[in-house]
């Protein structure tokens, strides 16, 4: 892992793209990294753009401030390549994971000549077949987790689960679900 992970997150109000970015540096906090995780907050509503931001860092972090140049970029909606510049700053030794039921080749030339790696994952397809609901959130966030290499599979999932035990602790069904979710988008990204 970097020294520090800088990670934007593009989705539509609605979909937990605030709450994954959140979900991530919780994680992290939980295995002794230094994190940030928080949204930019504007006019937003249901359907409408999102950003929100995570700093992962295993020193001290003293930068408060948006991420400009982040390191990985996760698009969860693939609609907002059409009208959000999803790439500004990204670098190029980092990557874009991208939620679609595309194919890469079709998400290319969307993504104004990015040269990195771009990542896809179905989180439609990953979400009935474990959730039967649509939550892109949590198949993002696994994949997230496996292309920045900010932590282990094994760890990510354990901590995942302490967290969503807390969460769903009424609903057992909700926690198998999101933990079957999470070990399928594993599997499921590619580049």
């Amino acid at each position: 892992m970097r020294e520090m992970t800088e990670i934007r997150w593009h989705g539509r109000g609605g979909q937990g793209a605030k709450t994954a970015a959140l979900l991530l540096a919780d994680v992290a906090f939980n295995i002794g990294m230094h994190v940030q995780g928080f949204p930019e907050y504007g006019p937003e509503r249901m359907g409408a753009p999102i950003t929100a931001y995570d700093r992962i860092s295993t020193k001290e972090i003293r930068v408060h401030s948006n991420i400009y140049d982040p390191n990985f970029v996760a698009v969860v909606d693939d609609t907002l390549l059409h009208s959000v510049d999803v790439t500004k700053g990204l670098k190029e030794d980092g990557a874009i994971l991208i939620n679609s039921q595309r194919k890469k080749e079709q998400l290319l030339p969307l993504l104004n000549g990015y040269k990195g790696k771009v990542y896809v994952i179905d989180a439609h397809h990953v979400c009935m077949q474990t959730l039967g609901k649509y939550f892109p959130n949590t198949p993002m966030l696994a994949a997230m987790v496996k292309i920045s290499g900010v932590m282990e599979k094994e760890i990510f999932l354990k901590e995942m689960e302490g967290s969503l035990q807390h969460k769903f602790a009424r609903k057992p069904e909700v926690l198998a679900g999101n933990l079957a979710a999470l070990r399928m988008a594993f599997e499921e990204v590619h580049e």
